[in-house]
């Protein structure tokens, strides 16, 4: 019996995740990694919580639990980095599970602990995200928006030019609006130094910022800084090639993070599926100076993704000469190729089309459940109720039908009417 219980406790949990638009598939290694996180019993109550925020009246109605004790095992969780606690202005205190990633898989790593095995963490990690693909093509291939996106690298913009650069996709107007700011270690390096394959990048360098921030520093798990502190890190991240990979929105960014393309899990599937696009690129392309390029090849070994190669100058004249070629399909527009070239032949200009970046965290949440037919998970989320479920399972059969999921799923709707709800009607 107690074999049962433990598997039905774990595997609800990983239903409940699967429930997230990011979705995270049933394997044995995810099994290890939640009993590492988890306890059994801990699973077993996670997995009814609801997917939106919720209050401890709330989780205390589901559990059907006395509210001192269901706030005592909140605040647990919320200490070890399992939930993300909200402080509202009213005094009031709010609850939601992060989705695996980006969520509490990179809190459990994102500073040295002893009351887990990180080394064991580390390498069931690495065998879920990067010998496992599943996790990484429902994370970052599946439908089109995505959960991450680039960060131009704003010094590598050309001076006075027509290139036109909003607030939102300036790393540095995220920094400087943030309502807290925190510093932490970066979880992909973490994990690949327990595998004895980190590169020398720097790992105190992952930026979180707004309620997560406050949240993670508030508990130990992350270093509050000021503007000036975390201006200079992004410096510093720059200089050393790395790529700013941040939340897919445009109002109150909660990460940033300073990525390496040897260990994060965002460039690694940017270099995979980079047809697929699994992350949303910049406004911006490198271009060459093909009369004054030397192909030494620095851009190239730059690249984080593989999108910059050297070949043949086609020059009569010099037969041997080489030149860099940008492979705008799979390109994020970073900037990292511009500032490692040392003639300055490389430049940056404006992409023909805006990429579509949403509103907020709701915004993008439910345009991606849309695309990947979660809407009524989200809908319907209290998932101990019979008639939530039945309700849910009509929907998810109605939202499969191709003809209305493409009419929903229009450019239109996940733009301009979804971002007119969002802003009328905010959750």
């Amino acid at each position: 019996m107690s074999h049962h219980s433990h598997r039905s406790g774990y595997s609800e949990l990983t239903d409940r995740l699967n429930r997230c638009p990011q979705g995270a598939p049933p394997s044995e290694s995810l099994h290890k990694i939640l009993k590492i996180l988890f306890s059994e019993r801990e699973a077993e109550l996670i997995a009814i919580l609801p997917i939106k925020p919720f209050t401890v009246e709330k989780a205390a109605e589901v559990w059907k639990m006395d509210p001192v004790k269901t706030r005592n095992i909140l605040e647990d969780l919320a200490g070890r980095a399992m939930l993300v606690d909200i402080e509202g202005e009213d005094g009031q205190t709010t609850y939601v599970l992060p989705p695996p990633m980006a969520g509490f898989f990179e809190f459990s790593m994102m500073r040295t602990r002893g009351d887990i095995d990180q080394k064991a963490l580390g390498e069931l990690f690495y065998q879920y995200l990067n010998v496992e693909e599943d996790f990484i093509k429902a994370l970052f291939v599946d439908g089109e928006t995505q959960l991450g996106r680039v960060f131009v690298q704003e010094p590598m913009l050309p001076a006075g030019s027509a290139v036109h650069v909003l607030d939102y996709e300036r790393a540095t107007e995220v920094i400087r609006t943030a309502s807290h700011l925190a510093i932490s270690t970066c979880y992909c390096r973490h994990k690949m130094q327990h595998m004895g394959r980190d590169c020398d990048a720097p790992k105190d360098i992952c930026m979180t910022f707004n309620t997560s921030a406050a949240s993670l520093s508030r508990h130990g798990h992350a270093r509050p800084v000021d503007t000036a502190e975390c201006l200079d890190l992004l410096d510093l991240a720059q200089e050393h090639g790395l790529v700013q990979f941040g939340e897919n929105v445009r109002e109150r960014v909660n990460f940033i993070c300073n990525c390496c393309g040897c260990c994060c899990e965002a460039m690694i599937a940017a270099r995979k599926f980079g047809n697929l696009h699994p992350v949303h690129t910049t406004n911006f392309l490198p271009v060459v100076d093909e009369d004054l390029c030397n192909g030494c090849g620095k851009c190239a070994s730059a690249c984080p993704v593989e999108a910059m190669s050297i070949v043949s100058a086609n020059d009569p004249r010099q037969p041997k000469r080489k030149k860099a070629r940008v492979d705008e399909n799979i390109c994020l527009g970073c900037g990292v190729c511009v500032r490692a070239c040392p003639e300055k032949t490389l430049s940056l200009k404006s992409r023909e089309k805006r990429v579509i970046t949403p509103l907020n965290s709701v915004h993008r949440t439910v345009v991606m459940a849309l695309e990947r037919g979660k809407l009524q998970d989200l809908i319907f989320d209290n998932r101990v109720l019979w008639n939530h479920r039945a309700l849910a399972a009509v929907l998810g059969v109605i939202l499969k039908l191709p003809p209305v999921k493409q009419v929903m799923a229009t450019t239109q709707v996940k733009s301009r009417f979804m971002e007119y709800l969002v802003r009328k009607f905010p959750v």
